[in-house]
């Protein structure tokens, strides 16, 4: 697998304490967890500043599955990679957004909405549930991942019905949020993971790093397999019965 982990990398330059916690940049915590969890996988890293913003033509096309995190600098992202992204995405190559990406041109560029939701910046205690037990992408996850201390992202999330629901996540203050997302686009997947704010050490847990692992082979895949929405809803409507 040839794996592309893109971070605007301006948080850590920016905030002494995001540089504490990723002394390398985001990405560079995201790719050794995919070093380490991955064997045999070639894992790059690109940023904002990098000419085409590290993702040109030759850049994409030795690219299987591109991981996504922004959150400053949205607008900076020049119309045509995004483009050549999602150009990319309905050939075949797999995309994960993490985070603040909701609001990336890229995300909203495949999903077709606003990608809008709600939120507060707290520290509030994150519960992961798994909805989807039997999906690749939850696989060996605890049930439930607990974030300590986390950003709340809470409902209404504006991007179309996913065609699998893996995670869906609660909060100290009563929120709810469909956490993991899983999207099919053209011949690409395309998978959606919101833990990840700048401030706390989310990518630096075990239960998360998995979790990437996990998306990245998913969306790595080129074998088609059934989507089972219903099994997807039934486990969310239970849990939401049982809580």
């Amino acid at each position: 697998m040839r794996i592309r982990v893109w971070n605007e990398f301006l948080h850590e330059q920016r905030n002494p304490a995001v540089a504490a916690i990723y002394p390398y940049g985001i990405h560079g915590a995201i790719a050794a967890a995919l070093e380490s969890g991955l064997p045999g996988a070639t894992v790059t890293a690109a940023t904002l500043e990098m000419a085409e913003h590290g993702l040109d033509d030759a850049a994409l096309a030795a690219t299987d599955v591109l991981l996504w995190w922004g959150h400053l600098a949205h607008h900076r992202v020049a119309d045509a990679v995004v483009e050549r992204v999602h150009a990319r995405v309905m050939g075949g190559m797999g995309l994960i957004v993490l985070h603040s990406g909701h609001l990336s041109k890229i995300f909203r560029r495949v999903m077709g909405t606003t990608c809008n939701l709600r939120w507060r910046e707290a520290d509030d205690r994150e519960l992961l549930w798994t909805v989807a037990p039997t999906h690749p992408i939850a696989a060996g996850v605890p049930h439930p991942l607990v974030i300590p201390r986390h950003e709340m992202y809470g409902e209404f999330f504006d991007i179309p019905p996913p065609d699998e629901l893996v995670f869906v996540s609660s909060f100290s203050g009563g929120e709810v949020f469909r956490s993991g997302c899983c999207f099919r686009r053209g011949k690409g997947r395309v998978f959606y993971f919101s833990p990840g704010h700048e401030t706390y050490p989310v990518y630096h847990q075990p239960g998360v790093q998995r979790v990437l692992c996990n998306a990245v082979r998913w969306a790595c895949s080129t074998v088609e397999s059934p989507v089972d929405n219903r099994r997807s809803i039934e486990s969310a409507v239970g849990w939401f019965e049982g809580s």
